[in-house]
């Protein structure tokens, strides 16, 4: 079934983003899937680990309030359209897997060029053909803590305890560490 999200709303994710493409539909039609499942509303307490970096990140952040300035958006760099999504509150989730098998028979209609065709397929295709699903037991991240800031040695900045490294008795900010360890 085609996606369920109010046009006007699909429009303002498009802005957002600033172009339609077949990677943002996939955040799109996901946001629905967490949205109609976890039945999320403004101010949940809920988290999405994603497990791309591609465009549909903003159709997730947008759709459903989540980012990484809250730490309710994790990036996990897998390079998998995988998307997990977790209500704290219910104690309820799941993981969605990108199905791209579920577009490969639509084809280009009336002058659409693929990247449209694969778009509108996305945004037509029902939700159960387009994200294998799993359920998640428990949280897939702890919920966001402040750290203690630690001078980097070397450059002076102020540092998240949790990404200071030592080397030589000196505690460093990674890019600083960067300089000195051969290994990273």
């Amino acid at each position: 079934m085609a996606c369920k999200i109010d046009e006007t709303k699909i429009q303002e994710t498009i802005a957002f983003h600033g172009h339609s493409c077949p990677g943002l539909a996939i955040g799109i039609r996901a946001a629905e899937l967490a949205l109609s499942r976890l039945d999320f509303t403004p101010g949940a307490n809920m988290v999405c680990v994603t497990e791309t970096d591609m465009c549909g990140v903003d159709g997730i952040q947008f759709l459903t309030g989540c980012t990484f300035g809250k730490g309710n958006l994790i990036h996990k760099d897998y390079g998998k359209a995988g998307f997990t999504f977790f209500d704290r509150d219910n104690e309820k989730g799941f993981r969605a897997l990108f199905q791209d098998d579920a577009i490969q028979a639509f084809e280009p209609a009336n002058g659409d060029s693929e990247r449209d065709a694969r778009t509108r397929a996305i945004m037509e295709a029902d939700l159960a053909d387009l994200f294998s699903v799993a359920p998640v037991a428990v949280p897939p991240v702890r919920p966001a803590r402040i750290l203690e800031s630690i001078i980097c040695k070397e450059c002076g900045e102020k540092v998240m305890e949790s990404r200071i490294r030592r080397f030589a008795g000196q505690d460093l900010c990674i890019p600083c560490f960067s300089r000195h360890e051969q290994k990273i």
